[in-house]
C-alpha cells in the first residue's frame, strides 16, 4: 500500500516537476544575433532579380550599414553637444539622415527605390528634391577634407541594382536592428565583416587584386612595428586590411586623450582608385574604430613624382600594390623619362621610395614592407634601374619569399615581401623562404596559409642565423663587381660622346663648306653614335644584371618540375608577360631616341 501511495504521490508531483524543467528561451549571443541579421539581409537580397552573387550584394549591404553607422555616431555626438550646450551640424541633413527614411514607417516599394536612386523624387517629408544618392554625392565641407567629402567620395561610385523596393525595405529593417553605438556590437560586427570580405575575395576572381591573406598582413605590420605618432600609409589600400591591422596594432599604445587624438587624426592614411574597394575600406576602418579615415579617392600614381615634398612623406609604408596592369600615358609622364614603364608594380615601387621619410640626424628614415611578384625581382630594363635606385638609397635588409598558392584562387604567381628602410645603401640582405607545411605541395583556397605557418619566420626575425630556410646575399659586393666590370665600357662611351661633341661643333661651324666635307662629318657622327650606344649597352649588360634580386635558397636542391599542365601554362604566360613588358619598354626607348634625332 505504501508503494502504491508513493507511486500516486509521484504521479501527482510529475506536473510540477515538468513545470520546473521547462526549457527557457535561448538567449542569443551578440555574434549569433548579428550573424543572423546579416544572413537575413543576404537572403532577402538573393530574391532580388537585379543582383547576381555577393559581388552585387555586399556593396548594397555596406552602403546601408555605412549610413546607419554614421547616423548612430552623429546622434551620439549631437547628444554630447547638447549636454555641453554647443551647436552641432550633422554631415547629412534631414530628410536624408538614416533616421529620417529608414524607420519602420518610412517609404517602401517603388517610393523607396525612387528616393534612393532618382535624380528628383518625393522625399520622406513630402517635399520634392534630389534623391538620396544624388544628394550624398553633392556633399562638400568647407575645408574639402571633412566628413561630407568622405561621404561624397563613397557615393560617387555607388549605384543601386536592387529592383524590388519591398525587398530593399526588408533589408533596411534588418539593418535597423544593428546598434553601432554599442561597443560590443561594433567589435563583433568588425570580425563578421572581415569574413564577408573574404567571401567576396573568393567570389571576385580577377576583381580580387585588392585582397591580401590576413596572416601576411599581420606579419608585415608586426615586423614593421609602427609606433604611435608615426604616419602609416598604404597607397593601394583595397579593402583596408593593412590599415585596419596597423590601427589595431597601435590601439594598445594609446594611454591618454591626446594619444587617442593622434591615433584617430594623424596616424592612418590610404589611397584607393576604385569605388567599390574604397567603400568597403571606409566601412572596414569605421568598424575597427577609426572615426575619420583619411583615404585619398583616386589613383596614387596620378601625382608627378618630383612634386611630392616632405609634407607627404611618411614613417611607415605597407602595401600590396597591383601588378601586371597598364597605366595610361598621362600617368607615365609623372615619372622620370628613363623609368617610365607599363608595369604598375614598378611604378608603385618608385612612388613608395619617394613617399618614405628622409633620414636625418634627429629622425629615423621611413621604412616599408611591400608585396611584389617574382617578376619584380628578376626583371631587367627599367625594373633593374628602379632596383638600382632602391639599393643605392635604401637598406633592403630582408626579402621574404612566400610559398606558392597563398594568393589562390585568383593567382598562383609566387610573391615576395621586400622590407627596406630609407637612409643608407644596401650591403647584405637576408633572404627567408617560407616553407609549405609538411605533407603539402602548395597552399590553396581550401587550405590557406595560417598564422602558425609563419611561427618559425617570426622567431628567426629577432635572432637571425643562417639555416635551411634563411641565407644572406652580399648585394653590395655584387653591385660593386658589376660596376667594376662595366666601367671600361662606360669610359669608352664617355670618350665617344666627347668626340661626338667635337665633331658636331665642327659641323656647326661649316657654313660655306662643300657637301662632301659635310657628309663626311655626318657619317662620322652616325658611326660614333652607334659605337656609343653599343658601349653603353655593353656596360648595362654587366651593371643591370647585378640588380637581379631573384636569389635562390642555396640549401634547397633543384627539384624536377612536377606541376600540372595548366600550372606550367600559367608560368609560361607569366614569362610571356615579362617579355612583352620589356618589349614595350624597348619600344618606348626607341621612340624617345627617334624623337631626339628629329
Amino acid at each position: 500500500m505504501r508503494l502504491l501511495q508513493q507511486g500516486a504521490d509521484a504521479g501527482r508531483k510529475a506536473p510540477n516537476t515538468v513545470a520546473k524543467t521547462k526549457k527557457q528561451p535561448k538567449v542569443e549571443s551578440t555574434a549569433q544575433r548579428l550573424s543572423a541579421i546579416v544572413k537575413s539581409c543576404r537572403n532577402f537580397m538573393r530574391k532580388d532579380k537585379g543582383l547576381n552573387g555577393d559581388l552585387d550584394r555586399l556593396p548594397i549591404l555596406t552602403w546601408m550599414m555605412f549610413l546607419k553607422f554614421l547616423d548612430d555616431m552623429e546622434q551620439v555626438e549631437e547628444t554630447k553637444a547638447e549636454l555641453e550646450r554647443k551647436p552641432y551640424r550633422p554631415a547629412i541633413q534631414a530628410p536624408y539622415r538614416w533616421r529620417d527614411w529608414a524607420h519602420a514607417g518610412g517609404p517602401t516599394g517603388d517610393d523607396l527605390l525612387a528616393f534612393v536612386a532618382n535624380e528628383q523624387c518625393i522625399r520622406p517629408d513630402g517635399t520634392e528634391g534630389p534623391g538620396l544618392f544624388y544628394y550624398l554625392r553633392g556633399l562638400q565641407s568647407e575645408t574639402g577634407r571633412g566628413r561630407q567629402d568622405i561621404i561624397a567620395n563613397v557615393f560617387r561610385g555607388t549605384t543601386n541594382r536592387m529592383e524590388n523596393g519591398y525587398l530593399m525595405r526588408d533589408v533596411v529593417n534588418e539593418i535597423n536592428k544593428i546598434h553601432f553605438n554599442r561597443t560590443e556590437e561594433v567589435f563583433t560586427l568588425s570580425h563578421l565583416y572581415e569574413s564577408l570580405l573574404r567571401e567576396m575575395r573568393d567570389a571576385a576572381g580577377d576583381s580580387g587584386e585588392f585582397y591580401t591573406p590576413r596572416p601576411v598582413v599581420r606579419l608585415m605590420v608586426e615586423m614593421l612595428d609602427p609606433r604611435l605618432g608615426e604616419t602609416i600609409l598604404d597607397p593601394a589600400t583595397g579593402t583596408g586590411g593593412f590599415l585596419a591591422a596597423a590601427f589595431d596594432y597601435l590601439k594598445p599604445q594609446v594611454k591618454t586623450v591626446e594619444d587617442n587624438e593622434v591615433l584617430q587624426q594623424h596616424s592612418i592614411r590610404g589611397g584607393e582608385a576604385k569605388s567599390l574597394p574604397y567603400l568597403l575600406c571606409q566601412m572596414n576602418l569605421l568598424l575597427h574604430g577609426l572615426d575619420y579615415p583619411s583615404l585619398d579617392y583616386g589613383n596614387s600614381l596620378r601625382f608627378k613624382l618630383s612634386d611630392i615634398g616632405d609634407d607627404q612623406r611618411v614613417d611607415v609604408l605597407i602595401t600590396n600594390p597591383p601588378f601586371g596592369g597598364e597605366e595610361e600615358r598621362g600617368i607615365l609622364n609623372n615619372f622620370p623619362a628613363d623609368k617610365q614603364t607599363a608595369e604598375t608594380a614598378t611604378l608603385f615601387m618608385q612612388l613608395i621610395m619617394r613617399r618614405l621619410r628622409v633620414k636625418t640626424k634627429k629622425q629615423r628614415g621611413g621604412r616599408a614592407a611591400v608585396v611584389v611578384p617574382n617578376g619584380t625581382l628578376f626583371e631587367l630594363g627599367i625594373a633593374a634601374r628602379v632596383k638600382q635606385q632602391l639599393l643605392a638609397g635604401f637598406n633592403l635588409h630582408t626579402v621574404v619569399r612566400l610559398p606558392e598558392g597563398i594568393f589562390a584562387p585568383y593567382t598562383d604567381i609566387p610573391a615576395n615581401i621586400l622590407f627596406f628602410e630609407q637612409g643608407m645603401p644596401t650591403t647584405t640582405t637576408w633572404y627567408y623562404e617560407v616553407p609549405v607545411t609538411e605533407g603539402r605541395r602548395k597552399y590553396s583556397k581550401t587550405k590557406p596559409l595560417l598564422w602558425d605557418d609563419l611561427a618559425d619566420l617570426r622567431a628567426w626575425w629577432t635572432d637571425r642565423q643562417p639555416n635551411t630556410q634563411a641565407w644572406q646575399v652580399d648585394l653590395g659586393a655584387i653591385v660593386k663587381a658589376a660596376e667594376d666590370a662595366s666601367r671600361p665600357f662606360s669610359d669608352e662611351a664617355n670618350k665617344l660622346r666627347e668626340q661626338l661633341s667635337t665633331i658636331r661643333a665642327e659641323l656647326a661651324a661649316l657654313v660655306l663648306a662643300d657637301d662632301r666635307q659635310v657628309n663626311k662629318l655626318r657619317d662620322e657622327i652616325r658611326r660614333l653614335e652607334k659605337a656609343e650606344r653599343e658601349a653603353r649597352a655593353e656596360a648595362d649588360t654587366f651593371l643591370l644584371a647585378a640588380y637581379n634580386l631573384d636569389h635562390k635558397n642555396p640549401s634547397k636542391k633543384e627539384e624536377e618540375d612536377h606541376r600540372e599542365p595548366g600550372e606550367l601554362l600559367a608560368s609560361v604566360r607569366e614569362k610571356e608577360g615579362v617579355i612583352l613588358g620589356m618589349l614595350e619598354e624597348l619600344s618606348l626607348s626607341i621612340m624617345s631616341v627617334e624623337a631626339d634625332l628629329v
